[in-house]
């Protein structure tokens, strides 16, 4: 496949999924939303299916790796070329800006909403005391919609649920095959990934939100920063390394384990 194959394949499908993905989370906990409070269980499949979408569509063109802890553990495994990660990073981490923007545009008035309630903005406050106590980093009131943040914010903790998590992904992935250009899914891989991912997030999304994705994570939360979302709060930069490095390091583990153990 060309570069070009590569880019317009990793851009359109981490898009859709980050617009799909992002935009379950938003219907769930915008205020004027048809589906506020919806629950995690909306939201687990709402990601899985967002999976489906951008696998499907994106598969003829790049493989559908969508992820940068996926195409790490590929490279280690040896069905991507070191000389492409570089393209698919990239490609997935501009994708999932476009995905995030996206979101925002689907949701402008149910954010503007969310960001001008009284009931939100009385609530700030609290948050910003704990941050001065230096108990909790700033995390803006619709943050959640763009990026992950833990329930528990344990360093250690919120490193280990991200890597095992990833890994989960990832072996689930290896272990299925890979279609015939050698570095993405088959069409029934794509369905089982999908589902894997819902299992994630039933299972292990608890603690941190399962980023499991880097350009999931970072992408979104660099759109946070920069739209002029009134009353939008803090990115959360303390904490956005972890969404970051772990789901790489566990790409990584499963890459490794995989051609140890399993080939």
């Amino acid at each position: 496949m060309s570069n070009f194959d590569i880019f317009i394949g990793e851009v359109t499908g981490t898009a859709l999924l980050i617009l799909l993905g992002g935009g379950v989370v938003a219907g769930v906990v915008l205020k004027r939303s048809k589906a506020q409070n919806a629950g995690w269980l909306a939201i687990s499949f709402g990601w899985g299916f967002a999976v489906m979408v951008g696998a499907y569509v994106s598969a003829p063109f790049s493989g559908a790796l969508l992820n940068p802890a996926l195409t790490l553990g590929l490279a280690i495994e040896g069905g991507v070329k070191w000389g492409d990660v570089p393209l698919y990073i990239g490609s997935q981490l501009l994708g999932a800006m476009i995905g995030a923007f996206l979101v925002w545009v689907a949701y402008l008035g149910q954010f503007k909403a969310h960001l001008t309630d009284p009931e939100i903005l009385a609530a700030q406050p609290a948050v910003e005391g704990l941050v001065d106590q230096k108990t909790a980093p700033a995390a803006g009131p619709v943050l959640g919609v763009f990026s992950t943040g833990p329930e528990v914010r344990n360093v250690v903790q919120n490193v280990l649920t991200e890597i095992i998590g990833t890994f989960v992904l990832v072996i689930a992935i290896l272990t299925q095959g890979l279609n015939n250009s050698g570095n993405g899914l088959g069409t029934l891989g794509v369905l089982i990934t999908s589902f894997v991912v819902v299992a994630i997030g039933l299972s292990l999304g608890g603690p941190t939100g399962y980023a499991i994705n880097p350009a999931r994570d970072l992408g979104p939360r660099i759109v946070h920063a920069l739209l002029p979302l009134p009353n939008k709060g803090g990115s959360d930069w303390t904490y956005a390394w972890i969404p970051v490095v772990a789901p790489l390091i566990g790409g990584a583990l499963a890459g490794g384990y995989y051609n140890w153990a399993l080939v």
